[in-house]
């Protein structure tokens, strides 16, 4: 039992750390291990987002000090997020539905993470306000829903769309993903979702992982290998929640 929290703990180190580097608050990560680690959903989806308030705050940290956030292109993509992921988090789902509905979740962070390059300055595009809505209030809802901060969903989709770079992609995720979090927990905490103690571990352990990374990712760290380490082992669960659901 003392070898299996150790290795939770290591684990969950590593996974803060790695997400924390690329801007993201690591609850897709979380709940990959959780489920690994035989976790239930209802014990999986509250214990993802306190995590994610930490550690994607300690990222938007770092990121807004090296001038990477934009706020025109986060206002409305928030606005309309929060209320929705407020929503989801209000919704239960069957246990393997929601575990396959996450592993396919888990596809698009290795998407973003293998597929997308960053876009030079020269090739970004204006953002849309009514498209930045529609977008906002998708990703809220599925956040809410599985209990992630919606950052695996909406940094593909920003880079796809061109509004911008890696850096400013991590910079909005991050914050995205600590509003989103609150706004999701707040919707589950209606639902009369416990705390217990353990989670206090967790939550360090996260934070200080989380630590690390966003200050290496923020200014020192060339990003490339990271995201792809990250990117296989995010495929390897998704692989495994998909066609097993455990």
């Amino acid at each position: 039992m003392a070898e299996n929290l150790i290795l939770l703990y290591g684990l969950l180190f590593l996974v803060a750390f790695l997400y924390a580097s690329v801007g993201h608050g690591g609850a897709s990560g979380y709940l990959a291990l959780m489920a690994l680690f035989s976790f239930t959903p209802e014990v999986m989806k509250p214990t993802a987002l306190l995590l994610n308030l930490f550690v994607s705050l300690t990222a938007f940290i770092q990121f807004y000090r090296g001038k990477y956030f934009i706020k025109k292109i986060f206002l409305p993509l928030a606005l309309a997020s929060i209320p929705m992921a407020f929503v989801g988090g209000l919704l239960i789902l069957d246990g393997a539905l929601y575990k396959k509905i996450l592993g396919l979740l888990l596809l698009l962070p290795v998407a973003r993470f293998l597929l997308f390059s960053n876009t030079p300055a020269s090739e970004q595009k204006k953002s849309s306000m009514p498209l930045s809505l529609l977008i906002g209030a998708a990703i809220g809802f599925l956040s809410g829903l599985i209990g992630i901060g919606g950052g695996i969903i909406l940094s593909p989709v920003l880079l796809f769309l061109k509004w911008t770079d890696q850096k400013q992609t991590a910079a909005i995720s991050a914050l995205f993903i600590f509003v989103n979090s609150l706004a999701g927990l707040a919707g589950q905490y209606t639902k009369g979702i416990q705390f217990n103690t353990a989670m206090i571990g967790y939550v360090l352990v996260a934070f200080a992982g989380g630590l690390l990374g966003a200050y290496l990712g923020a200014i020192k760290f060339k990003q490339t290998i990271l995201k792809n380490i990250l990117a296989i082992v995010l495929l390897l669960a998704a692989v495994k929640l998909i066609f097993t659901g455990a």
